[in-house]
Formats: structure tokens, sequence, C-alpha cells
């Protein structure tokens, strides 16, 4: 049997699943069902927010489903009237056993890490903060745990030093829409053989973990190692940014900065981190533990993100501040 003639149905939500979706709808696979996230009330208006998928699928005329509960008999009934041969998941929710289960092939999911390293919520921001140089994308099979069913497939990229996880999202998209192509024709035709994840781990393995990360995840340590401050910062940029507190000397006053991008320039060994030195024009630098950074991408408070160039045009006196 080829991947065509399967009745496909697709579950996903951010921008990140819209390219897998559309590798399938552009391929001419037949997708019969489309299972997104409800609408949310988001911005000032608190308006009702399509997710992206949700927005693709109707431009294309596919049946969308938006269950709020997925154990609901009602959803149930309408995903067992799709049909499916095949259940195909990017970036969506745990699905209960009911659901997964339902499809005679199954039900794979797309995860944007190398598995089994980095199962979770938030695989490539963790791959960039503890300084990976290699990541990539997986294919496996929904089972009862998170992120532990057997590998179908996996596709690498390299880390360079000034990827951050906006660029490495960008990379995976793209690559993972190939995998998910080239993994429902191999479930199709029988040729792919299932692997479970503990026989890709050796003895000496550690298994790293990508937990959903919160705000004081992100909050900036100048007193850590260098790099470890710069990578923190390009595995939130640009989202949710890592972040500091930009303190006036004298007068205690302070301003929420996000930091995108920072450069590492010197060796720092005796001023005192969060120290910051600057022209007052072109360059802005701030002292880490062991080193410096220069900063090139930040936002404060009330401001959008600039470059440092356009900030130290409207921010006279930094050299009063430092960095919390």
């Amino acid at each position: 049997m080829q991947g065509k003639e399967l009745r496909i149905v697709f579950m996903g939500t951010p921008d990140f699943a819209v390219a897998s979706l559309k590798a399938l709808v552009d391929g001419g696979y037949n997708v019969v069902g489309v299972i997104t996230a409800p609408d949310r009330p988001a911005g000032r208006g608190k308006k009702l927010h399509q997710s992206a998928v949700k927005q693709y699928a109707v431009e294309q005329n596919l049946t969308v489903l938006q269950p709020e509960k997925l154990k609901n008999p009602g959803f149930i009934d309408e995903l067992k009237a799709l049909k499916a041969d095949l259940q195909v998941v990017v970036a969506f929710r745990m699905l209960p056993e009911i659901v997964w289960d339902m499809p005679r092939l199954g039900t794979f999911n797309l995860h944007g890490s190398l598995l089994p390293q980095y199962r979770g919520a938030a695989p490539l921001n963790w791959a960039i903060i503890n300084g990976e140089n290699q990541t990539g994308v997986t294919t496996f099979l929904l089972d009862h745990k998170i992120d532990t069913g057997k590998i179908l497939f996996r596709k690498s990229i390299d880390i360079w030093e000034n990827d951050t996880v906006g660029t490495i999202h960008d990379s995976l998209m793209n690559i993972g829409a190939n995998l998910v192509i080239e993994t429902v024709d191999a479930l199709a035709s029988g040729n792919c053989q299932a692997i479970p994840q503990e026989e890709l781990v050796a003895e000496s393995d550690e298994i790293k973990h990508a937990p959903k990360i919160f705000k004081e995840d992100c909050k900036i340590n100048w007193l850590a190692d260098v790099e470890m401050v710069r990578n923190l910062i390009r595995g939130l940029s640009p989202y949710p940014a890592a972040w500091c507190t930009l303190k006036h000397k004298k007068t205690g006053k302070e301003i929420a900065t996000k930091i995108f991008m920072a450069l590492r320039v010197e060796d720092n060994k005796n001023t005192p981190a969060g120290t910051l030195e600057s022209d007052g024009k072109n360059f802005l630098k701030v002292a880490c533990s062991n080193g410096w950074l220069q900063i090139t991408d930040l936002q404060i408070a009330g401001k959008k993100r600039m470059k440092v160039q356009d900030f130290l045009r409207g921010f006279q006196q930094i050299e009063e501040y430092t960095f919390k």
C-alpha cells in the first residue's frame, strides 16, 4: 500500500506543525481530518485566536476538530467517524490511549530532538542551553508514556556557534516535514522497523530531559561561566527570551531587560560580574565570571526589540547602570 492511499488524521497546533501538514497536503496525501487546540482569547482585545494549524487547515478546506477534552465521548465518536488508517502528531498535547490506539497503523509523533535524548516539552531550547553541538528530529510510535515509544526514523543537524532556538526551529521545521512524509510512506508499505528506545542507550549515556521552561529558568546569572550565559541567551532567543535587570547604581531604579544575542569578546579576570562597559554609541559589554559578552540585540521594558546601537542612542548614561 502507498502512503497517499492512507486516510490520515493530523494533530498539531503551532507554526512548527504547519510545515508537516502542508507537506502532506502538497504531496497529495489524504488528510481526512485535522485536530487542533480550541480557539483562545489573545491580545489586548481578547479576541478569539485560531491556532496556526487551524488557519492553514481552513484555507485548505480540511475538516477541523477542536476538542476541549480528548476523552470526550462526542469527540471520540467524531474521530472514529473519520476512519483513519494513521494519525500524525506534531507539537500537540498528550493523547489518551483511546485516541492514539485507534488507527490500524497507530499514531506517530514528530519530536524535536534525537530521542531518547531530550524528552519533554522544550527539546530545542534545552539542547542549546546545554551547549550541544548536534540535535535533530525523531518520529516515533506513541505509547503510554510521554516521548518513550519505539523510534521509526531520526534525522540530525549540527548546532553552530551562533545558532539560536529560532534558527534551529526553522531548520528542523522543514526537515521534520520531510521526515513525516518518509515515515508515512514507510508505515504504509510495511518497510519500517520500530526500535525500542532503550536499544539506543549505552550504559554510560546520560539521558537529558527537556522540561517546560518557566520565567525563572530564563533569568541570567551573570556570575555563571560566560559560555553558559551565552548558551542560555541563544537557547531562549527569540522566545521566551533570557532576561535580567538593568539597575541604576545610585538610585536603585530597575528596568526589566531581555537579551536576544551576545558574543564572547574577551576573558575577564577581575571585573565584577554584571559590570557594563560601553562607548555610548556602538557597543555594550557585560562581565560574566570569566569572560565578557558583547550584547548585540536587546529589549527593555516598554520598548521593542532593537540593535544595541539603537538602544544606546536613546539611553543616556549607560555607565551608571549594572546588570543584575
